[in-house]
């Protein structure tokens, strides 16, 4: 069974689409939503949680449509979002007595022991967290109530190297179970690269691509060479490309590059730059 499952959703607003998305997010797996600001990323994050009405297509999170059996999503569902929603009064404490009223499998056990992991206070208020502390509070709660998904929208944001570092580890050690997966949007492309297993490229509205991890970076790579020698290559061969007086830089699928040209390493996102460009 898939973790998620989105076929040909559309969403209008002024302004914006989003336009015909399909994803496919297998269970096991994590996927990172990669995207400018203002490219749908967080509106596909609230349409799966229906938050926002879509106007058409399907959403499917483990094996139920997302408008079904709204309180059995609610539990295996752990979700954080740019903004952290906890009452600004609330302690890290409090907050815990809250949820197990709230989540019929809230393990204070384990959410204690991630406020200590996370170097949480008990006692402290919200308000007086700063957005690091606060981001690691959602984290805290997504992951403390026997969640099977998690949906997680810029929740390395605002944290430090060190923690962020932390945080992703902490990811991916959810995903060791084989029923846990997670849906990931980031800016900081840096720490999808290290954690994800598929990637997902969003633009205005549009899915550039979505492809597992490892097959993109064996896929593409990036030459250094004269424009001379650019345009020797096959059209095939090159997916985007770039002169200057100083030389030329391409984008290529190795597999259609001849032997004998240096084909450096892409990384996911100088792949994203590169296909942003080529879309516009």
């Amino acid at each position: 069974m898939n973790a998620l499952e989105i076929k040909n959703l559309t969403k209008t607003f002024d302004g914006f689409k989003l336009d015909n998305l399909n994803l496919t997010l297998p269970s096991g797996c994590i996927m990172g939503l990669i995207g400018e600001n203002g490219a749908g990323k967080s509106t596909t994050i609230k349409l799966i949680l229906n938050m926002l009405r879509k106007d058409s297509g399907t959403i499917t999170i483990l094996g139920r449509d997302n408008e079904d059996n709204i309180q059995l999503t609610k539990e295996d569902v752990g979700v954080v979002m740019d903004e952290v929603g906890i009452p600004e009064c609330m302690t890290a404490k409090q907050v815990g007595n809250v949820m197990k009223h709230t989540f019929c499998n809230w393990n204070d056990g384990e959410y204690k022991k991630l406020l200590a992991k996370l170097s949480l206070p008990d006692n402290k208020r919200f308000k007086d967290f700063s957005r690091g502390m606060k981001m690691k509070l959602g984290i805290a709660v997504a992951m403390s109530h026997g969640s099977k998904l998690l949906l997680l929208d810029e929740a390395t944001s605002g944290l430090d190297p060190v923690v962020r570092d932390e945080v992703v580890e902490m990811f991916s050690d959810f995903t060791r179970e084989e029923d846990h997966s997670i849906l990931i949007s980031s800016h900081i492309v840096s720490d999808l690269e290290k954690l994800c297993d598929y990637i997902a490229f969003l633009h205005k509205g549009k899915l550039l691509l979505c492809e597992e991890k490892d097959l993109l970076l064996a896929q593409y790579g990036i030459i250094h060479c004269t424009a001379e020698q650019l345009r020797e290559l096959s059209p095939d061969a090159v997916k985007y490309s770039k002169e200057s007086p100083y030389g030329a830089e391409a984008m290529v699928l190795r597999e259609a590059v001849p032997e004998g040209i240096n084909i450096s390493p892409v990384s996911i996102e100088e792949l994203f730059v590169f296909m942003v460009k080529e879309a516009k």
